[in-house]
């Protein structure tokens, strides 16, 4: 079941656009941003309230990979995996980000404070490597530089 806050943002988003079933992207970013991310009874409820099926919802919602199908950590990390970050120091930067948050690609760290995913660009290969948490791009990425970046994220 949809909030009245989300249903809300959807109409405004969905008023924009040309048909009510071109807000599919924009309802899931709306749901996650209020939910944290995208469970099988949220895809439901936007199929129902966009009155399309939840096999169309879901087609979108796991095509883009920044819409979450589970539930993430309090913030997520996304690296780049890129050729430019590759060969400006990824590894050196994943291994570290192992070992200090404590988890691989794909899991939440056991207190539920980070996820950490792969990403294939963030589009900025003039300053490889790069990292995102949450919102905030980080560029020129050391090793050294981790314990400042994440302890800004409790």
């Amino acid at each position: 079941m949809l909030t009245e806050a989300e249903m809300q943002a959807i109409d405004h988003e969905i008023s924009q656009l040309p048909h009510k079933k071109a807000g599919v992207i924009e309802a899931l970013k709306i749901i996650q941003r209020h939910r944290r991310w995208v469970s099988d009874e949220s895809v439901e409820a936007i199929a129902a309230y966009l009155e399309i099926s939840p096999a169309e919802v879901d087609s979108v919602a796991t095509f883009y990979n920044l819409i979450f199908r589970k539930p993430v950590g309090r913030h997520v990390i996304l690296l780049c995996d890129s050729i430019s970050c590759y060969v400006m120091g990824y590894d050196k930067l994943y291994g570290a980000l192992q070992q200090q948050v404590g988890i691989r690609f794909g899991e939440t760290s056991p207190d539920g404070r980070f996820t950490l995913l792969p990403n294939a660009c963030l589009g900025c290969c003039d300053h490889a490597p790069a990292l995102m948490i949450d919102e905030d791009l980080f560029r020129d990425v050391k090793v050294e530089m981790l314990d400042v970046l994440l302890s800004g994220y409790k």
